[in-house]
């Protein structure tokens, strides 16, 4: 019977992806019961009954790893099963550590999970909770119910305070309001009661008491009241043999860096230069003072504060040019209750270079590209970081019938350095900075080459000097006063020619200015919400807005210097005899996160850009295009190969052409995306990481809305809109080693918007097998053939 339903598997000719997750699914559907011994039983299912609903999944994580039941689907057990079985049966040494071992019942394990499950309802105030367990086995698979009988819960009758320090108790009464969950009437929560002790923790270490410790908090609870009363009384007890807690204010510090990467050998002859309460010894003798010690924030005289020790700790770490960093203290000799930092620093290694390779692939074409980048962290004594990068690659069409370096159509190379300073290089100041986040100037400067075979040759030289600051924890501001651009290039196809002008009727004007030499002078601001949250499971909404504006000043100057323009007659206004483009861009990409629970996450996103060329410009500079498609957007088509609007390719008259003009005709100066995405965890264990996967939802495309545009279909038009959204579905698996993401998306094409109304819908052609559909296509657009599926390599996540 499965060797019948696989073959008619091969014979629908459905893709092999398809085929290998139907063979997964079965096989992970197999129990694991065959591989234990008669006298044991897998457990399949566990019950809690009469618990109250939000104390259920918290209730369930108290039954025992070992015997909890596998997902439905059981990859984690099929990955175990496939790795340590051997004879038929599971193996007892020589375990690998992938997935998941299947839950064997374990009498001991039942008992102990139902004693845990009774102190957890005791634990929310239901005193008298009893929890009965049953086990029922059949044909080697065991069901475990557990039965709660949990009573009426407690609730908080009163609660006293013992806090004989009158300084301490004035303290707490202060800011209890601030944090305390604790009040009469409410239903006693041992969480609570840990989350008042911890609280109480942290106000102390924040107002001066550097020796305080949790110990000294505790809750007596009397529960022998009637009508289900308890009282609680809260004791803040005093050191042993002291009236009172010590408040202690900090002293001068020290700052010692270590000789090298290796740590202190001998122990050091500290500076004698101490100014403004730091002493500053650095025994490697790379460092200069002022840009280390800004990031203390423990200043002389302040009563000691736990955070700032904290922020302390994170901003010099964020300096990126020490690999430890420890704070101790000293206190004083006399009775003064002072604390004296220590702050010791051991330095990385200053320089590197690192060389690296990518391989771009996916259905389409491949590539590699290789980089070799220095590095100094710590350029000027500073910890300032410095970056020379030169990159190279290469991209070439695959599926066209001929070799790898036959149809090599795009080469790239870039020279590029780059100066990051931890601190805001301005003439005034804006006081001290670095409470949320380490500000950041970058000075970049690049020059880019770009060859598109048998079209063009792009150069484009690159200077900005960029401010980087953190409002709030969670919100970033990036502003570029200075963005200045230089491009020159030359067009290989002659425009002149029949083909040529075939090309720019099939486009846009956009291409023509990849002919000429130009420049732009702007300004950029960024502004994120909820950037430090997107490695979270939580709910949350995130937002990054861009705006980019250029050509203003240069407009300004070529104003006072008598020049005029009319871009529509080809007449452009010029700065130092180069014309200069005005253009305002703005883009926004807002997203909201919802958590559903474990492992499990929901996530919408928009993203949206315009490109709208003004004054002196007719259209958007070529390198200030929107694509769509791509491993980060719609991922069912590869990038660059979707759009603008309801464009198609057969309207390029010749093979050769449509091969030259690759990547380059379907760009737009506005585009709209929306994904859905849903995430999930596959396997735990799994090589050193977890295997993650996703089912995503991508929609959208690109369009042009400049009047230099020459083709109607490419432009947005609001009552076609539902004819002008590409539209596709994926799933994929994402490789974490914490460090890294490795990822692989399958998209598959669902509604294309390049073909008449009536026939976008090419996932009905995809399920009749596609071949017909493939070859009429080819027929108008090679050397091109029409992919359903278009499979995406990235590292990171898409977004």
């Amino acid at each position: 019977m499965i060797l019948k339903a696989y073959t008619k598997l091969l014979s629908a000719n459905l893709p092999f992806y398809a085929i290998l997750l139907i063979i997964i699914v079965f096989f992970a559907a197999c129990s694991s019961t065959q591989y234990i011994e008669p006298y044991q039983s897998i457990v399949k299912k566990v019950r809690i009954d009469s618990i109250e609903n939000q104390y259920e999944e918290a209730a369930y994580d108290y039954v025992q790893k070992d015997i909890r039941p596998a997902s439905k689907l059981s990859i984690n057990v099929l990955i175990y099963n496939m790795f340590n079985t051997k004879d038929g049966k599971y193996k007892t040494s020589g375990i690998k550590q992938l997935g998941s071992a299947p839950p064997i019942l374990d009498s001991t394990l039942v008992e102990i999970s139902r004693t845990q499950i009774e102190k957890y309802l005791k634990s929310k105030g239901y005193f008298n909770a009893k929890v009965g367990s049953e086990v029922k086995v059949e044909n080697k698979k065991a069901t475990i119910i557990y039965k709660a009988n949990p009573g009426i819960p407690y609730q908080i009758n009163k609660i006293d305070f013992t806090i004989p320090d009158t300084v301490v108790k004035a303290l707490y009464f202060d800011e209890k309001a601030l944090f305390s969950n604790l009040k009469e009437g409410m239903q006693f929560d041992e969480d609570s009661l840990s989350h008042e002790v911890e609280q109480i923790y942290q106000m102390m270490k924040r107002n001066g008491y550097y020796d305080f410790l949790r110990p000294y908090i505790s809750f007596e609870v009397d529960s022998a009241l009637k009508n289900y009363k308890v009282n609680l009384n809260l004791q803040i007890d005093n050191p042993k043999n002291k009236s009172r807690h010590t408040v202690f204010n900090i002293g001068d510090a020290d700052f010692l860096i270590a000789p090298n990467s290796e740590g202190f050998v001998d122990t050091p002859t500290l500076s004698n230069d101490l100014q403004n309460g730091i002493r500053f010894t650095d025994l490697s003798g790379r460092f200069k003072r002022g840009p280390i010690v800004k990031y203390d924030f423990l200043f002389k005289g302040d009563v000691y504060d736990i955070n700032k020790e904290k922020l302390t700790y994170d901003r010099l770490y964020e300096l990126n040019v020490f690999k430890n960093v420890k704070i101790d203290y000293l206190k004083a000799s006399d009775s003064s209750n002072t604390l004296d930092p220590i702050i010791t620093l051991i330095p990385q290694k200053r320089m590197s270079n690192r060389i690296e390779g990518e391989v771009p692939f996916n259905s389409g074409s491949v590539g590699f590209s290789v980089s070799n980048t220095y590095t100094n962290n710590n350029l000027f004594k500073g910890a300032e970081r410095f970056e020379f990068q030169i990159k190279g690659g290469l991209q070439s069409r695959i599926g066209q019938n001929t070799s790898l370096f036959k149809d090599v159509y795009q080469r790239d190379f870039s020279v590029s350095t780059k100066l990051t300073i931890p601190r805001l290089l301005l003439p005034f100041s804006l006081g001290t900075m670095g409470r949320n986040g380490m500000p950041f100037t970058t000075i970049s400067t690049s020059y880019l080459f770009a060859l598109q075979k048998d079209f063009s040759r792009r150069r484009v030289f690159l200077n900005s000097i960029s401010y980087d600051w953190v409002e709030t924890k969670n919100k970033l501001h990036s502003v570029t006063p200075l963005n200045f651009e230089y491009r020159f290039g030359d067009l290989l196809l002659d425009t002149n020619t029949v083909s040529g002008k075939a090309i720019l009727n099939a486009n846009s004007y956009n291409i023509q200015l990849l002919d000429r030499k130009d420049l732009t002078l702007g300004i950029k601001y960024t502004f994120s919400y909820n950037f430090n949250r997107l490695n979270q499971l939580n709910n949350f909404v995130y937002f990054r807005g861009n705006l980019d504006i250029a050509g203003n000043l240069l407009g300004l100057i070529s104003k006072l210097g008598g020049s005029s323009s009319n871009p529509t007659q080809g007449i452009y206004s010029t700065v130092f005899g180069l014309p200069y483009n005005q253009y305002i861009r703005p883009e926004f990409d807002f997203r909201v996160y919802k958590s559903l629970g474990g492992n499990h996450q929901f996530i919408v996103r928009l993203n949206a850009g315009a490109g709208i060329a003004y004054g002196n410009s007719r259209s958007m500079p070529f390198e200030k295009l929107f694509y769509a498609g791509g491993a980060g957007g719609i991922r069912a088509w590869q990038a660059r190969t979707l759009g603008p609007g309801n464009y198609n390719r057969d309207i390029i008259p010749t093979d050769s052409l449509r091969r030259t003009f690759y990547g380059l005709d379907q760009l737009g100066e506005m585009r709209i995306e929306a994904n859905m995405e849903y995430r999930y965890l596959l396997i735990n264990k799994f090589f050193g990481g977890q295997l993650k996967g996703a089912t995503f939802v991508d929609a959208g495309n690109v369009w042009n809305i400049g009047k230099s545009n020459a083709n109607p279909e490419t432009f947005f038009n609001f009552n076609k809109l539902g004819s002008q959204i590409a539209l596709g579905i994926g799933s994929g698996v994402r490789y974490d080693v914490k460090y890294f993401i490795f990822r692989f998306d399958v998209g598959l094409k669902l509604k294309d918007p390049q073909f008449q109304p009536g026939k976008q819908w090419v996932i009905g052609d995809f399920l009749k097998g596609g071949r017909d559909f493939k070859d009429a296509y080819y027929l108008t657009h090679s050397p091109e053939r029409y992919r359903f599926i278009q499979y995406n390599f990235g590292i990171g996540m898409p977004f």
